[in-house]
């Protein structure tokens, strides 16, 4: 049973959703280990790649399972709720292929470009489907005004011959390490001094790459499975076949599919749910490691109700916002979007912290989920685009303003 089953499914989504939650079964008993190590979580890619998960959002027509926004935010969040670090990870390899596929599908272009666009990204897809390639999307930079928007990339491509070099440093890269391809954002350096935002290219960089290195360490407070260190790249060739979005594609993506930068948000989702649940088997004595039921008490019930109000507050609008995607909506649908995506960042670390004061103080050893959901929690609302404050800045503002509107 799915945690989206008391809504209203179609037929394909109550399949996807059952068969993945049989594929995550197994990876809440992974989650401590690679918590404590801070490992990428190997084993559940092998295994949502056996039952063909890494090609979710990749056209059936190309071999995937042609999943598109709504029912990726759904499968999402349920790979969260078995493990939150794994899901935040399968964001950034399924945006790889959201993007290029049904958001690329929606943008205007020319025919030649939309030809050659389906062209290089079938081959991209083919590299999923037959080979669990895993794929990166490293978005933040040191000057972090790139990844919320507000400024051209730092790293480069200038065009050469066949293709692309690649130049610049990226940070909180997920996956790094365990993805073949990072599909790494930066700007076109058409050599005039004058970078814009409206040149930002999408391409898919070769882990293997020379010139291309991991480094730093990555000893954080959560989400440690993710492994985000610090990428280097120096003059790394690309060829013109891996770019996942045609030149100028990015910018009108950012611009009019903004549900896009919402990815995020199903893993935090998924994790709402996982400490509801835990904390409703604990106080009823279910839970490995409770030490009998304690429903009975007022107290216990009062949390629980506030917990259960704070859930449902979060899926009514999570699951509004990703109805609501599409390109160039209007500008109510875009508010909603800000306002989903903060409710869901700000009430997962408060429904854990709700749940560990409710379940007591045996939930906060390493041997219970709860203290790593606590910690896991608490990142959400800072990961860029779309983190809590820009959110609040981003709703305030055109809340009051209108397209063009200055003082």
């Amino acid at each position: 049973m799915s945690m989206w089953d008391d809504f209203d499914l179609t037929q394909r989504q109550k399949e996807l959703l059952g068969r993945v939650g049989e594929v995550c079964a197994p990876f809440p008993d992974r989650a401590a280990d690679n918590d404590r190590d801070a490992e990428f979580p190997h084993a559940n890619y092998a295994d949502l790649n056996a039952a063909g998960f890494l090609a979710l959002c990749i056209p059936q027509a190309n071999g995937g399972l042609g999943a598109d926004y709504e029912t990726y935010s759904l499968v999402a969040a349920e790979i969260a709720r078995h493990d939150p670090a794994t899901a935040l990870t399968f964001n950034m390899h399924s945006c790889s292929m959201l993007w290029s596929g049904p958001l690329a599908d929606d943008l205007p272009m020319q025919d030649d470009q939309r030809d050659t666009h389906n062209a290089r990204r079938a081959a991209i897809y083919q590299s999923v489907v037959d080979g669990a390639a895993i794929f990166a999307q490293p978005f933040s930079e040191p000057n972090s005004m790139a990844a919320s928007g507000k400024a051209p990339f730092g790293t480069t491509a200038r065009k050469v011959d066949g293709g692309w070099l690649v130049n610049g440093k990226k940070h909180f890269a997920s996956l790094a390490g365990a993805a073949d391809y990072y599909a790494v954002l930066c700007t076109e350096d058409k050599g005039d001094d004058n970078p814009d935002v409206r040149d930002t290219m999408l391409l898919a960089v070769p882990g293997n790459a020379d010139g291309f290195n991991v480094v730093g360490g990555w000893d954080t407070l959560g989400m440690r499975p993710t492994v985000s260190k610090n990428l280097d790249i120096q003059d790394v060739f690309v060829s013109d076949e891996a770019q996942l979005l045609p030149r100028g594609a990015y910018y009108e993506a950012a611009s009019r599919w903004p549900h896009m930068f919402m990815t995020l948000s199903p893993s935090y989702m998924g994790l709402s749910q996982a400490a509801y649940d835990f904390t409703v088997a604990y106080l009823r004595g279910e839970a490995p490691g409770a030490k009998g039921a304690r429903r009975n008490a007022p107290v216990k019930q009062f949390a629980i109700a506030e917990m259960k109000m704070k859930l449902e507050q979060s899926r009514a609008m999570f699951m509004n916002a990703v109805r609501d995607a599409r390109y160039n909506p209007s500008k109510e649908t875009r508010l909603r979007a800000y306002v989903a995506q903060y409710t869901v960042m700000e009430n997962a670390p408060d429904l854990t912290r709700l749940a560990i004061r409710t379940c007591g103080g045996t939930t906060i050893f390493k041997s219970m989920p709860l203290e790593r959901y606590y910690r896991d929690a608490r990142c959400g609302s800072l990961m860029l685009p779309w983190s809590a404050e820009a959110c609040l800045e981003r709703l305030g503002r055109e809340c009051l303003y209108e397209p063009g509107e200055r003082d």
